[in-house]
């Protein structure tokens, strides 16, 4: 039972942080891992 209480404690902190990233992206923050075509702000360079 307290294996499975982790791991839905672990997928819900694992979604919010893919939320997060989506909604970041969506708002123009970060690269994305496109170090191309961010202009430098994402530390690329």
């Amino acid at each position: 039972m307290g294996t499975v209480i982790v791991v839905l404690i672990l997928v819900c902190i694992v979604g919010a942080i893919v939320r997060s990233m989506i909604k970041n992206k969506k708002n123009g923050g970060g690269c994305g891992g496109d170090c191309g075509g961010c202009g430098g702000s994402c530390g690329c360079h």
